[in-house]
Protein backbone atom coordinates (compact mmCIF):
# COMPACT_ATOMS: atom_id res chain seq x y z
CA UNK A 1 0.00 0.00 0.00
CA UNK A 2 2.82 2.43 1.32
CA UNK A 3 4.83 1.94 -1.90
CA UNK A 4 1.90 2.42 -4.38
CA UNK A 5 0.82 5.50 -2.76
CA UNK A 6 4.45 7.21 -3.20
CA UNK A 7 3.98 6.69 -6.77
CA UNK A 8 0.93 8.80 -6.67
CA UNK A 9 2.15 11.21 -5.07
CA UNK A 10 5.36 11.81 -6.63
CA UNK A 11 3.31 11.57 -10.26
CA UNK A 12 1.09 13.72 -8.98
CA UNK A 13 3.37 16.30 -8.04
CA UNK A 14 5.19 16.46 -11.23
CA UNK A 15 1.84 16.07 -13.11
CA UNK A 16 0.56 18.82 -11.34
CA UNK A 17 4.00 21.14 -11.64
CA UNK A 18 3.75 20.15 -15.33
CA UNK A 19 0.28 22.03 -16.09
CA UNK A 20 0.39 24.41 -13.27
CA UNK A 21 4.62 26.20 -13.52
CA UNK A 22 4.20 27.73 -16.29
CA UNK A 23 1.39 29.82 -15.39
CA UNK A 24 3.17 30.46 -11.92
CA UNK A 25 6.73 31.35 -13.59
CA UNK A 26 4.93 33.57 -15.64
CA UNK A 27 3.22 35.60 -12.55
CA UNK A 28 7.14 35.25 -11.10
CA UNK A 29 8.22 36.91 -14.06
CA UNK A 30 5.57 39.70 -13.84
CA UNK A 31 6.24 40.59 -10.40
CA UNK A 32 9.86 40.49 -11.25
CA UNK A 33 9.31 42.93 -13.99
CA UNK A 34 7.01 44.68 -11.60
CA UNK A 35 9.61 45.41 -8.60
CA UNK A 36 11.89 46.27 -11.26
CA UNK A 37 9.21 49.31 -12.49
CA UNK A 38 8.58 50.00 -8.87
CA UNK A 39 12.38 50.75 -8.21
CA UNK A 40 13.18 52.70 -11.40
CA UNK A 41 13.64 55.87 -9.22
CA UNK A 42 16.48 54.22 -7.18
CA UNK A 43 19.78 53.63 -6.90
CA UNK A 44 20.68 50.22 -8.66
CA UNK A 45 24.26 50.84 -8.04
CA UNK A 46 25.80 51.18 -4.61
CA UNK A 47 27.43 54.49 -4.04
CA UNK A 48 29.89 53.72 -1.65
CA UNK A 49 33.16 51.44 -1.42
CA UNK A 50 35.69 50.24 -4.29
CA UNK A 51 34.24 49.43 -7.96
CA UNK A 52 34.84 45.83 -7.48
CA UNK A 53 32.05 45.92 -3.83
CA UNK A 54 29.97 48.35 -6.08
CA UNK A 55 29.92 45.41 -8.63
CA UNK A 56 29.67 42.39 -6.52
CA UNK A 57 27.36 43.89 -3.95
CA UNK A 58 24.27 45.44 -5.84
CA UNK A 59 21.73 48.21 -4.37
CA UNK A 60 18.72 46.85 -2.19
CA UNK A 61 16.36 47.68 -5.17
CA UNK A 62 18.48 45.68 -7.66
CA UNK A 63 18.85 42.54 -4.72
CA UNK A 64 14.58 42.74 -4.29
CA UNK A 65 14.50 42.24 -8.51
CA UNK A 66 16.92 39.60 -8.63
CA UNK A 67 15.47 37.77 -5.22
CA UNK A 68 11.97 38.16 -7.53
CA UNK A 69 13.49 36.79 -10.81
CA UNK A 70 15.15 34.08 -9.25
CA UNK A 71 11.66 32.60 -7.79
CA UNK A 72 10.08 32.91 -11.54
CA UNK A 73 13.20 31.47 -12.49
CA UNK A 74 13.17 28.39 -10.28
CA UNK A 75 9.52 27.82 -10.92
CA UNK A 76 10.39 27.55 -14.81
CA UNK A 77 12.98 25.14 -14.11
CA UNK A 78 10.43 23.17 -12.06
CA UNK A 79 7.97 23.21 -15.11
CA UNK A 80 10.66 22.37 -17.44
CA UNK A 81 11.71 19.35 -15.37
CA UNK A 82 8.53 18.05 -15.10
CA UNK A 83 7.70 18.40 -18.89
CA UNK A 84 11.08 15.77 -19.09
CA UNK A 85 9.77 13.67 -16.33
CA UNK A 86 5.89 13.76 -17.58
CA UNK A 87 6.85 13.43 -21.01
CA UNK A 88 9.01 10.25 -20.93
CA UNK A 89 6.79 8.54 -18.65
CA UNK A 90 4.95 7.59 -20.77
CA UNK A 91 6.71 4.63 -22.39
CA UNK A 92 10.18 5.52 -22.26
CA UNK A 93 11.84 6.00 -18.45
CA UNK A 94 10.83 2.77 -16.55
CA UNK A 95 11.46 3.93 -12.98
CA UNK A 96 9.78 2.45 -10.36
CA UNK A 97 8.41 5.54 -8.55
CA UNK A 98 6.26 5.73 -12.21
CA UNK A 99 4.51 2.84 -12.09
CA UNK A 100 3.90 1.01 -15.05
CA UNK A 101 4.68 3.77 -17.87
CA UNK A 102 2.80 1.51 -20.95
CA UNK A 103 4.54 0.25 -23.79
CA UNK A 104 7.79 1.48 -25.33
CA UNK A 105 7.92 4.41 -27.72
CA UNK A 106 9.62 3.39 -30.32
CA UNK A 107 10.56 7.05 -31.25
CA UNK A 108 12.02 7.73 -28.06
CA UNK A 109 15.42 6.41 -27.63
CA UNK A 110 17.33 9.92 -28.19
CA UNK A 111 14.75 10.98 -25.62
CA UNK A 112 16.74 10.87 -22.38
CA UNK A 113 20.03 12.02 -23.80
CA UNK A 114 18.29 15.27 -25.40
CA UNK A 115 16.35 16.08 -22.42
CA UNK A 116 19.88 16.27 -20.45
CA UNK A 117 21.45 18.23 -23.19
CA UNK A 118 18.29 20.30 -23.31
CA UNK A 119 18.42 20.85 -19.05
CA UNK A 120 22.12 21.83 -19.03
CA UNK A 121 22.23 23.85 -21.70
CA UNK A 122 19.26 26.22 -20.46
CA UNK A 123 21.80 26.11 -17.24
CA UNK A 124 24.45 27.21 -19.09
CA UNK A 125 22.70 29.99 -21.24
CA UNK A 126 20.45 31.06 -18.59
CA UNK A 127 22.97 31.25 -15.64
CA UNK A 128 25.40 32.75 -18.34
CA UNK A 129 22.33 35.42 -18.55
CA UNK A 130 22.23 36.11 -14.69
CA UNK A 131 25.65 36.42 -14.15
CA UNK A 132 26.02 39.01 -16.84
CA UNK A 133 23.07 41.25 -15.72
CA UNK A 134 24.16 40.80 -12.07
CA UNK A 135 21.77 38.85 -10.68
CA UNK A 136 23.68 36.08 -8.21
CA UNK A 137 20.72 34.73 -6.88
CA UNK A 138 19.28 33.90 -10.03
CA UNK A 139 22.32 32.70 -11.50
CA UNK A 140 22.85 30.68 -8.48
CA UNK A 141 19.66 28.82 -8.91
CA UNK A 142 20.11 28.14 -12.49
CA UNK A 143 23.22 26.66 -12.26
CA UNK A 144 22.44 24.38 -9.26
CA UNK A 145 18.43 23.26 -10.35
CA UNK A 146 19.30 22.68 -13.93
CA UNK A 147 22.20 20.32 -13.84
CA UNK A 148 21.32 18.53 -10.79
CA UNK A 149 18.15 18.00 -12.19
CA UNK A 150 20.18 16.57 -15.63
CA UNK A 151 21.89 14.64 -13.28
CA UNK A 152 18.57 13.11 -11.67
CA UNK A 153 17.01 12.85 -15.24
CA UNK A 154 20.51 10.99 -16.79
CA UNK A 155 20.10 8.41 -14.01
CA UNK A 156 16.69 7.17 -15.15
CA UNK A 157 16.45 3.59 -16.48
CA UNK A 158 14.83 3.17 -20.03
CA UNK A 159 13.58 0.95 -22.22
CA UNK A 160 16.45 0.85 -24.22
CA UNK A 161 18.75 0.75 -21.38
CA UNK A 162 20.64 3.65 -21.59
Amino acid sequence: GGIWWGMGAAILFFGLAFLCCWAMALVGLGYAVSVLWRGRGQRWVRADGSPFARLVLPAPAFLRFDRALAVGAFLGDLWLVSAVVVLGADGIFTEDWMGYPGMMDPAGQGYQAQMVGLLRSAAWWSGAAALLGRCWTTAVVQLSVLPLSALWVASFDTYYGQ
